[in-house]
């Protein structure tokens, strides 16, 4: 017969092969949410008896009053403003502070720490897959997340309650049992070489061939355009210096560094687009800007060359699907089609390596692999014909 003792001491009971056991709550299985329950043993009860104290010690510290002054959204806020924003790029924090206040504090962020629960979780992953989105006009009825977002909230949530483990606030991580939507592949889509000529006809009757012009000489990010000042380019030797990108955070536009340290680069630009760039700024040779946008005079929004871009894709007959950061794409299928070694390409684009570059364009290489190979056999037909 198990022996009770006092609230919070545990029990002890002699087994029937002889043993002592000792019994003790463990606090919540953070996935279920149900109680915990943990034994230890020993030859003699006061072997047990002294495992038991130790053990619901260290049970304890997982209970203290400071894991009850912890709710989900003020450990989340704690951990990144602690563990992660002095370690990562101000842009990757915007987006991890944007993860936190726009995702994880409106639907976790009132449950205590040591309740939240893997079901929870789950349920607030599922929920933010089909309807995550913020509602930005009455327009929007796609309201659903990508994989991607969601992998990577799942990211944040995971380390920021791996830290709380460590501190010794919960005793499990309950995200290790969740199920996350699979990493994605988006179609990838250019503009067919026969039809470039056609869109940035439409670009020059729109008034704005030169931004899309330049997009298509170089392959540079939305944001990496749109942050250009006129003194990023050196007319003399047609470079230009990739130094800043754009976003947006809470409905205002921040310039920040690069992506990484391989897109701060120069890249040189053909004499016809520098050309353009000349005629552009005589425009508004007053304005910092490279594009200052018509209606404001300031950088222009990234949001707004978006737009263009489907107006564009519209006059000149083009697939609506095909989105701005494509052209990026149609820009490094061409430079591959016609020669440019992926070590080149790896360093216009900033990208981190060729063998990125390379397996991106996968099936631009496989075609002309099949083309080469083509080639070779007509080739060899003939000499041994």
């Amino acid at each position: 017969m198990a022996k009770r003792r006092g609230n919070g001491e545990g029990s002890l009971r002699k087994r029937s092969d002889g043993r002592w056991e000792g019994r003790y709550s463990a606090g919540t299985d953070p996935i279920t949410g149900k109680a915990l329950s943990r034994n230890v043993l020993g030859k003699t009860q006061a072997e047990v008896r002294e495992k038991l104290k130790s053990a619901i010690k260290e049970a304890e510290g997982l209970d203290l009053q400071r894991t009850e002054q912890f709710t989900v959204a003020a450990w989340a806020r704690l951990w990144f403003e602690t563990y992660s924003k002095p370690h990562v790029r101000e842009s990757t924090a915007l987006y991890y502070q944007n993860y936190i206040e726009q995702h994880i504090v409106p639907r976790l962020g009132e449950v205590p720490l040591k309740k939240l629960t893997g079901l929870q979780i789950q349920r607030f992953y599922n929920t933010i897959k089909t309807a995550g989105r913020i509602k930005k006009h009455e327009a929007m009825t796609d309201l659903s997340l990508s994989n991607r977002t969601v992998r990577g909230l799942h990211m944040l949530l995971h380390n920021c309650l791996e830290q709380a483990v460590r501190e010794r606030l919960i005793p499990a991580n309950p995200t290790s049992g969740c199920k996350i939507p699979p990493k994605e592949k988006k179609e990838m889509k250019v503009i067919p070489p026969e039809k470039i000529g056609a869109y940035l006809k439409a670009a020059e009757d729109h008034g704005v061939l030169a931004i899309f012009y330049l997009e298509l000489s170089s392959g540079l990010r939305r944001g990496e355009l749109l942050a250009l000042l006129w003194n990023d380019l050196d007319i003399d030797s047609r470079t230009l210096s990739i130094t800043k990108t754009v976003h947006r955070y809470n409905g205002d536009l921040k310039v920040l560094p690069p992506k990484t340290e391989n897109s701060v680069r120069k890249i040189v630009l053909p004499q016809q687009t520098v050309d353009l760039l000349i005629e552009e700024h005589r425009k508004h040779p007053f304005n910092p800007f490279m594009f200052p946008s018509p209606v404001t005079g300031g950088m222009y929004d990234p949001d707004a060359v978006g737009r263009i871009h489907k107006k564009l894709l519209a006059r000149a007959g083009l697939d609506k699907g095909i989105r701005f950061h494509d052209l990026r794409h149609t820009f490094s299928t061409v430079m591959i089609q016609n020669g440019v070694d992926a070590k080149t390409l790896s360093n216009m684009l900033g990208h981190y390596s060729a063998a990125f570059t390379l397996d991106t364009y996968t099936h631009v290489t496989s075609q002309m692999q099949e083309s080469a190979a083509e080639k070779m056999g007509g080739f060899l037909a003939t000499i041994s014909g």
